[in-house]
């Protein structure tokens, strides 16, 4: 058996999407492996700058997700600033585009996703930086504030991390519902928002291990 780190994240929004460059910011139906690493960074309290940190998170954990529940997809305007168009030239990230001199505004398109529901469950590899009771401390107390996406989309539900043994992902999951603390479920409950068994999406090598879920 091995043990797993699983955790709630809901938020009335979310913000789950790719490459934030140009006018229309596609959203996406769950949180990319980038994102929940963010996430336990942030709860740790390692700055953005700090990329051996980030290596040693993306190198040390291996990584499911429960998709509960997608959302339902919501659009939304803003203005931006850009760089005035060169031909030839694009920009990787919006760190890089506002880098440029003389920015321009437009109305960008953002798409976001309301009641999007999931459990994301994390396992270490060697050489892991933190163990898992470290996670789990630091999601139960973050160092940074914890949001889904963008900072206008704070968490709903506290991450509530709870570590499990098991030898499959469906026992993971399973063990993660079934032990839930009454005081979270009285929570979860008068919010409509008790588990519910989902896809799971997970890492090449959760299977050599963990089974299919």
């Amino acid at each position: 058996m091995r043990e797993i780190l699983l955790f709630t994240l809901w938020a009335p929004l979310a913000a789950m999407g790719e490459v934030a460059v140009g006018e229309r910011r596609v959203g996406l139906g769950r949180p990319g492996r980038s994102a929940l690493l963010g996430l336990v960074a942030a709860a740790l309290g390692i700055e953005r700058r700090d990329e051996a940190a980030h290596a040693a998170l993306e190198q040390g954990y291996g990584l499911a997700l429960r998709v509960e529940a997608e959302g339902t997809l919501l659009q939304d305007y803003h203005t931006a600033q850009v760089p005035a168009p060169k031909r030839g030239k694009r920009w990787p990230t919006r760190r890089a585009e506002l880098a440029e001199a003389g920015l321009e505004t437009i109305l960008s398109l953002r798409e976001y996703r309301a009641d999007a529901r999931h459990t994301p469950a994390l396992w270490t590899r060697p050489g892991a930086p933190h163990p898992l009771a470290d996670l789990a401390r630091a999601l139960r107390r973050p160092r940074f504030t914890l949001y889904f996406g963008r900072k206008a989309c704070p968490l709903g539900l506290p991450p509530a991390p709870r570590i499990v043994a098991a030898d499959t992902l469906t026992e993971a999951f399973a063990s993660f519902d079934a032990e839930m603390p009454e005081a979270e479920r009285d929570l979860r409950r008068r919010r409509m928002l008790l588990p519910h068994a989902g896809p799971v999406h997970a890492d090449a090598d959760a299977r050599e291990w963990l089974g299919e879920a």
